[in-house]
């Protein structure tokens, strides 16, 4: 294999990872909005658990950044998408439902590239994230159900909540003892 073939390949993979650094540093500002309007809205429990999702996604945002710096590329600091700001409670849930269902199915495709140009440590880092996306897609998923089929005694049920996390910065998948932490040692 010639030395320009390897060249494009890396180069396709860092064009993958750097996409979706993107997507998580938009899914931080996505959230840390949200934990702002949900928490003002006095939905602590709500606000407190977005909280840790944005870190979760901090960290992924960092694991993509290490790994194109290890293939030698600059780490992207675009958002992929604009923040949505002012959401109602109603509108938050499923709308992260479908944040999370395309970062999937993004990350699903993302790991064939890096697969298919021979970066098996890549397709590791993307398993694994993978993995925890979908434990923040069942977690909105099922919130999103509740609202929407008990609506008003659900929503009454956590007003009032603390929204407090303290200095925690394991994120959401670690405080649910479910960390998938095996690929960055994190």
């Amino acid at each position: 294999m010639n030395q320009a073939s390897r060249e494009e390949k890396k180069g396709k993979v860092i064009d993958v990872l750097n996409r979706a650094r993107s997507m998580e540093l938009h899914a931080i500002s996505q959230y840390m909005n949200q934990h702002y309007n949900l928490d003002d809205m006095d939905y602590g429990d709500m606000a407190a658990k977005i909280k840790l999702i944005a870190i979760d996604e901090m960290r992924h945002a960092e694991m993509f950044a290490e790994r194109i710096k290890e293939l030698g590329g600059e780490p992207s600091a675009d958002l992929a998408a604009k923040v949505e700001k002012g959401q109602e409670v109603q509108v938050v849930f499923p709308f992260d439902v479908k944040l999370e269902d395309d970062t999937i199915d993004a990350y699903n495709q993302f790991l064939q590239t890096c697969r298919e140009n021979g970066d098996s440590t890549s397709v590791k880092i993307f398993e694994l994230i993978i993995d925890e996306e979908q434990i923040h897609f069942n977690y909105f998923d099922n919130v999103s159900t509740h609202i929407e089929k008990l609506g008003s005694p659900y929503l009454a049920q956590i007003a009032g909540t603390s929204s407090a996390t303290g200095l925690q910065t394991r994120g959401f998948v670690a405080s649910q003892g479910t960390s998938t932490d095996t690929v960055s040692g994190a």
